[in-house]
């Protein structure tokens, strides 16, 4: 039988059979069925099929009638199935398009659910951390109560904190911003605790100031010595702008005893705060010389005192000279306690103080005698008897000659020195010596010359009278006068005091007639007015 189906198979291939017959299992089952038939049977089989066909086409007819209805429904039912499965495959189309925007909606749905559940948590942690946060928020507003009420203490622990919590959360917007105001309220404190410093400040408060400033940490240790050093300065300037300057001599005084005392308060504030004594305890930079700011600041100050006293003896003090002098050198070497003796640096400025109001008084004498020159007339010059100059000769040589007094010129003109002599005296450096004698021998030179021209414009009109006064006249120049002033160059500028400093003997120094005015040399101009010598009244020349 299986021979039979191998053998209808073959054929296959010849006969016009459908592909897809020959894939049918029924078809297949059939040709099997065939194979087994006769040759007679065989040949029926076309009828048997054919007959089988008419009664099955009108068996199915019969059904068609018999069910027309059901199959008319059937075709309305399988029409509304067809347009249904077209719209519900429209439909699934539709929604196979918009799945990606619902899938974008549903993550980004999520991802919002999922902030949300952040924010929510964040929210809640923040509820719950409420009031520890309202600490950190109010830092800044307790730190402004802290530094503005004084307690600084607790404005310093506040900016520890803050400093920590800048170093953790540096990232943190609201907490870059609670630095920032904090550090406002740093500023405030650093500018109230410099103006404290430029104010009237005790040594336990001025430790107090600078170890606040310490911990600030704002300034390195040598900037902490200046900005002190320029503090307490601003506040010494302050007390010497308050000093009046009306009266040249109150005011360097009262600048004497203010920088004397409170410029000790400041070097002993200074040197209590920092070490400088000992390197081992100094802190900061090692390659900086630390000493040298409060060394170049005392010697700042100093010139600073230098100049007011320059300026103000400029002005003049008078005969108080002398005081002032006492005072500031009592200063300078109070200050060589803290290695700033300067007594040698007012020396000059005393010599030129003293010289300029001997200067001043000498051209003052010089005037008096022009003046009293002018209105003078020798008609009406006394005469003194020859015993009476005898005995002014014998009187104290410290004294005016009383022969001056005949001539009031002379008179005027001595008196004008002698008040110079009084005021150089109370200051009176033997350095000025020389330029001293210098300035009497171009005062004397004045009055010669006066003298001269007036005997040349007026000795043609001379009485014989008149022509034996003004003889006198030049006598007691030159023989009163002229000693006198020599008299007193050498109570103001002794002997042995200029053979200390120069190392030469008195005796020599008096032979050389040294600090002495020429008297040779002055008189020489009026030598031939000048009376003979047996008409001078016996008189000892010395």
């Amino acid at each position: 039988m299986d021979q039979s189906l191998i053998l209808v198979q073959k054929d296959w291939h010849t006969a016009n059979i459908s592909k897809t017959w020959k894939d049918n299992e029924e078809f297949s089952s059939y040709l099997l069925h065939l194979a087994d038939f006769g040759v007679e049977k065989l040949s029926k089989e076309a009828s048997h099929i054919r007959e089988e066909r008419s009664a099955i086409l009108d068996q199915t007819k019969e059904l068609a009638y018999s069910n027309y209805k059901t199959f008319i429904h059937t075709a309305d039912c399988s029409r509304t199935i067809f347009k249904d499965f077209t719209s519900v495959e429209n439909d699934l189309e539709a929604l196979s398009s918009s799945l990606p925007g619902l899938k974008q909606s549903v993550e980004t749905f999520l991802n919002t659910s999922r902030n949300l559940s952040t924010s929510r948590h964040l929210t809640s942690l923040t509820l719950t951390k409420h009031t520890q946060l309202l600490e950190i928020l109010e830092l800044p507003q307790l730190m402004d109560t802290c530094v503005r009420n004084g307690y600084y203490d607790e404005a310093l622990e506040i900016l520890a904190y803050v400093r920590r919590l800048e170093k953790k959360h540096a990232d943190v917007p609201i907490i870059e911003g609670i630095v920032k105001e904090v550090q406002a309220g740093t500023r405030l404190m650093l500018s109230q605790l410099l103006a404290q410093l430029r104010s009237s400040l005790a040594l336990p408060q001025c430790l107090k100031v600078i170890g606040l400033l310490r911990r600030l940490d704002v300034f390195t240790e040598p900037e902490l010595r200046l900005k002190f050093l320029q503090a307490r300065d601003s506040w010494f300037q302050s007390i010497l702008k308050s000093i009046p300057k009306d009266d040249p001599y109150q005011h360097l005084t009262k600048v004497v005893e203010a920088s004397r005392v409170h410029l000790f308060d400041i070097v002993t504030q200074y040197r209590a705060i920092f070490s400088d004594d000992d390197p081992r305890f100094s802190v900061g930079d090692p390659d900086v010389n630390q000493q040298a700011i409060f060394q170049g600041w005392i010697l700042h100050k100093v010139n600073q005192f230098l100049v007011i006293v320059e300026q103000d003896l400029d002005r003049g003090v008078g005969t108080n000279l002398e005081s002032v002098l006492v005072q500031c050198m009592f200063f300078g070497q109070s200050f060589s306690r803290v290695g700033a003796d300067f007594r040698n640096l007012l020396i000059p400025l005393f010599q030129k103080a003293a010289l300029a109001q001997c200067v001043k008084d000498i051209r003052s004498a010089n005037l008096k005698f022009d003046e009293s020159l002018s209105s003078f007339s020798l008609m009406e010059a006394p005469q003194m008897s020859p015993s009476a100059a005898f005995l002014a000769d014998l009187q104290d040589k410290t004294r005016p000659p009383p022969a001056l007094m005949e001539f009031p010129p002379l008179a005027h003109y001595t008196n004008g020195l002698v008040a110079a002599f009084n005021n150089l005296r109370l200051c009176c450096p033997i350095a000025v010596m020389m330029e001293v004698i210098s300035l009497l021998e171009k005062s004397l030179t004045k009055v010669i010359a006066a003298l001269l021209e007036l005997h040349r414009l007026e000795s043609g009109g001379f009485t014989s009278r008149e022509e034996i006064s003004f003889s006198r006249l030049c006598w007691v120049l030159a023989v009163c006068l002229l000693p006198h002033v020599n008299s007193c160059l050498r109570l103001l500028f002794p002997l042995h005091y200029i053979a200390t400093i120069s190392g030469v003997s008195q005796t020599q120094l008096s032979k050389e007639k040294f600090g002495q005015l020429d008297i040779e040399n002055l008189v020489a101009s009026i030598e031939h007015l000048l009376p003979k010598k047996e008409e001078i009244p016996e008189k000892n020349q010395e």
